[in-house]
C-alpha cells in the first residue's frame, strides 16, 4: 500500500506545481491564507470554543500561523520534493487513508468569518483534499470579530444565530438578511433547533445542489451556491428540495440560470427610462409576430381597487390602439399566491404570449411562471425586478409630485403644508423629497409635515390641530377618476367652512407604456435586446407619458401657467427636482447640484432638511400595509422574513 501512497504523493504534488505556476500567471496568491495576516488582531479577539465539528472541507481555506505555508498550494496540494521529512509524514498519512486504519485524529484549527484555519493537523487536510474529501473532523475554536457596519460582518453575526439551531457551517452568506430568508423557506425559526434527521437531510441534498450548481459553471464565474440556493428556494418548495437529485436540479437551476447571474451580482438590476425603439433590422422585421395574445393579471377588480382601475384603463387604451393586432383579456382577484399562480396557469393556457402582472406582490408567482415557460414574455408593475426572466415596469412619480409641491407652496397661507405618505417603500422618499423641493421653490419658508396612512390612527387630524390648510393626501393612479371632487386623494386646499377645494394630482396612464412595449414586440425590435443575465426595470417619467399632473379648475391661472412650464421643462429634460442643493434632515449634503442617478432617487432613504416626521419601521406598520413593503421596503433585507408552512 504504501508504493501506491508513493504514487498519488507524487500525483499532488504534481497538481499543487501546476495551480503555483497558473495562479502565478494570473498574479494571485500562491499560497494558503494566514490567519495572522488576514486579522493582524487575531490574538485580541474574543475566541469561543465550538467543539467537535464536521468542517466542510471547501471552507478549510488556510493556517493559522505562516509556518508551513510554503509546503502548500492555496488548495493544500503538497509542493515539497518527496524526499523531505514532510513528503515521508504526508505518505504514511496517505497509507492510513487507502488502509483500513483511516485518519481518525481530528484537526484543530480556527474559524473566522465562516472559514477555517488549520493550527494542527494541516497534512491531514491535504491528504483528504486531495481525495475529494466532503468534510473533515476538527476541534474548532471561533475568533468572534468585533461588530462593524460592514455587510459581511452584519451576515456573520446573523450566522451565529442560524448555526445556533442549525449546526451548519455548510452555508456562508455575504448578505445580511439572507439567513433568515433560508430559514424561513426551511419553515424555520432563526435559531430554531434543528434534528440530526433535518440536518442530514439538507446537507445530502444540498451536496446534490452543489453538483449541479458546478456542473452548471458557478464556481468559475465566482458565485455563491448559497445565494443561487435562496432564488431556487423562491421558485420551488422546500418539499422539491428534498426529493430532487443532481439530474433534477440540474434542470430546475438550469432553467433559472440567467436568473441566478442576475440576482446574485453586482449592479444587475438595470433601470431603463424607455423600452426598446422600434428600429428593427429587415430579418427581426420579418419574424415579428402579426397578432399577439396579451394577459392582464390584477389583484382585487375595478370595483375594489383603484390600482386595478388605472391598469385596466391603460389595457383599454392599448386594446383600442392596436385594436387590429391584439387579443386581449384581463384576469382578476390574483389576491393569494395560490389564486395568481392558477391565473398565470389559465392565462399561458388561453394562449397568453405576454403577460402582465399589475401589482408588485405578484412577483413571485410572475417569475415561477416565466421559468415554467420561457417562451412567453413577463412583466410585472415593481421598481425593482432582479431577475431577467421578468422585466420591470414602474413610474418616477417624483417628478409629478415636484410639480404638486410647487402648486402647494405657492397656495400655502402659513408656510406648512401637510404630506400623506401612503407606504414607505422605493421611490416614495424621491417623492416626498421632490415635493418638499417643489415648494420651498415657490415658497422658500414650505415647511412639510409628514404623516402614514399606513400607521395607526387618522393621518388628517393633527394637521388640523396645527392649522394646515394645505394637505396632499395620497395619490389616485388613474385619470378622470371623481377623487378631486372630494378631496380623498390629491393636493386640496381646506376652506375656512371646511370644505376642500381640489388643486391637482399626478395621474398613472399605463396605456401609454403598454403600447410601447407591445408595438416594439410586434415591430420585431423586441428581440433584439432579450438575451440577457441583468434584470431590466423601466423607470418612466413624465417623458414616457405614462406619469402626469391633473390639474383642478381651482388653480389660478398664475400657478396655473407656473406649473404648465414646469411640465414641459420636465419632459424635456430641462428641468430635473433634485438638481441644486440638498441637505437632509441631519444637515447632510445629499446633492451638490449634480443630477442624481436613477438609482440614488429609486433607493432613497432620507428626508430634506424641510421634511417633518420620519420614516416608520416595519413594525410601526398596519398589517394590512406589510405584504407590500416586504416587497418594495426601503431596507427589505432587514425585515424578517414570513416562515413558510411546510407540508
Amino acid at each position: 500500500m504504501i508504493t501506491l501512497a508513493k504514487d498519488e504523493y507524487q500525483k499532488a504534488q504534481k497538481a499543487g506545481l501546476k495551480e503555483v505556476r497558473e495562479l502565478t500567471l494570473k498574479g494571485r496568491p500562491t499560497s494558503p491564507e494566514v490567519l495572522d495576516e488576514v486579522c493582524p488582531d487575531v490574538d485580541k479577539l474574543a475566541v469561543q470554543d465550538v467543539g467537535s465539528v464536521e468542517i466542510p472541507a471547501g471552507l478549510i481555506v488556510g493556517v493559522k500561523s505562516a509556518g508551513r505555508v510554503p509546503a502548500f498550494s492555496p488548495s493544500f496540494k503538497p509542493l515539497l520534493d518527496e524526499g523531505t521529512e514532510f513528503a515521508a509524514k504526508w505518505i504514511s498519512l496517505c497509507d492510513s487513508h487507502l488502509g483500513e486504519a483511516g485518519i481518525r485524529d481530528p484537526i484543530l484549527c480556527y474559524e473566522y468569518l465562516g472559514k477555517f484555519y488549520v493550527q494542527e493537523g494541516n497534512k491531514r487536510v491535504s491528504v483528504l483534499k486531495y481525495f475529494d474529501a466532503a468534510s473533515i473532523p476538527g476541534v474548532v475554536k471561533r475568533v468572534l470579530p468585533e461588530e462593524g457596519d460592514d455587510p459581511r460582518l452584519k451576515a456573520y453575526s446573523e450566522f451565529l444565530e442560524f448555526y445556533r439551531g442549525s449546526k451548519l457551517y455548510d452555508i456562508q452568506f455575504r448578505r445580511p438578511g439572507d439567513y433568515a430568508k433560508l430559514a424561513a423557506y426551511l419553515g424555520k425559526e432563526m435559531g430554531e433547533p434543528w434534528s440530526e434527521d433535518e440536518r442530514r437531510a439538507f446537507t445530502g441534498r444540498y451536496s446534490y445542489f452543489l453538483q449541479a450548481f458546478t456542473a452548471l459553471g458557478g464556481e468559475a464565474r465566482g458565485l455563491l451556491p448559497e445565494e443561487a440556493l435562496l432564488l431556487w428556494l423562491h421558485v420551488y418548495s422546500y418539499k422539491e428540495f428534498l426529493e430532487s437529485v443532481t439530474g433534477d436540479f440540474k434542470k430546475t437551476l438550469g432553467s433559472l440560470w440567467s436568473d441566478v447571474v442576475a440576482t446574485t451580482q453586482k449592479e444587475s438590476v438595470s433601470l431603463k427610462e424607455l423600452p426598446e425603439k422600434e428600429n428593427p433590422s429587415i430579418i427581426t422585421r420579418m419574424t415579428a409576430p402579426a397578432a399577439l395574445r396579451v394577459a392582464f393579471i390584477h389583484q382585487k377588480d375595478t370595483e375594489t381597487s383603484l390600482w386595478t382601475t388605472g391598469h385596466e384603463k391603460g389595457r383599454d387604451y392599448v386594446e383600442k390602439a392596436l385594436w387590429d393586432k391584439l387579443i386581449v383579456r384581463s384576469y382578476f382577484h390574483a389576491d393569494s399566491p395560490r389564486e395568481t399562480e392558477e391565473l398565470l396557469e389559465q392565462a399561458v393556457a388561453d394562449g397568453a404570449k405576454v403577460v402582465f402582472t399589475t401589482a408588485p406582490p405578484l412577483l413571485r408567482a410572475t417569475l415561477k411562471a416565466a421559468v415554467k415557460y420561457p417562451k412567453v414574455k413577463f412583466f410585472n408593475c415593481s421598481a425593482d425586478v432582479p431577475f431577467s426572466s421578468v422585466r420591470g415596469y414602474y413610474c418616477r412619480a417624483y417628478e409629478a409630485k415636484f410639480i404638486m409641491g410647487a402648486i402647494a407652496g405657492a397656495m400655502s397661507e402659513n408656510n406648512k403644508i401637510g404630506y400623506i405618505a401612503d407606504y414607505p417603500i422605493l421611490g416614495v422618499p424621491a417623492s416626498i423629497n421632490a415635493f418638499a423641493l417643489g415648494a420651498q421653490m415657490t415658497n422658500p419658508k414650505a415647511q412639510i409635515v409628514l404623516h402614514w396612512s399606513c400607521t395607526p390612527g387618522n393621518p388628517l387630524e393633527p394637521f388640523a390641530q396645527e392649522g394646515i390648510r394645505v394637505i396632499s393626501n395620497r395619490d389616485a393612479p388613474a385619470p378622470g377618476q371623481e377623487y378631486l371632487k372630494y378631496g380623498d386623494f390629491g393636493t386640496y386646499y381646506i376652506e375656512d367652512d371646511g370644505t376642500l377645494t381640489p388643486l391637482g394630482a399626478p395621474c398613472w396612464l399605463w396605456g401609454h407604456f403598454y403600447e410601447r412595449v407591445l408595438r416594439s414586440m410586434l415591430s420585431g425590435a423586441w428581440q433584439q435586446n432579450r438575451d440577457t443575465e441583468e434584470g431590466i426595470n423601466y423607470w418612466l417619467g413624465m417623458d414616457s407619458g405614462v406619469i402626469d399632473v391633473k390639474l383642478s379648475p381651482n388653480v389660478p391661472e398664475g400657478v396655473k401657467s407656473l406649473t404648465e412650464n414646469l411640465r414641459k421643462n420636465i419632459k424635456s429634460g430641462a428641468v430635473s427636482p433634485f438638481t441644486r442643493i440638498v441637505r437632509s434632515q441631519d444637515g447632510a449634503l445629499r446633492c451638490d447640484g449634480r443630477e442624481l442617478t436613477n438609482k440614488e432617487l429609486l433607493y432613497m432613504d432620507w428626508l430634506c432638511e424641510n421634511v417633518t416626521g420620519r420614516i416608520p419601521e416595519f413594525d410601526q406598520l398596519l398589517p394590512i400595509s406589510r405584504a407590500l413593503v416586504r416587497e418594495l421596503g426601503l431596507h427589505r433585507e432587514s425585515i424578517p422574513p414570513e416562515k413558510e408552512a411546510q407540508p
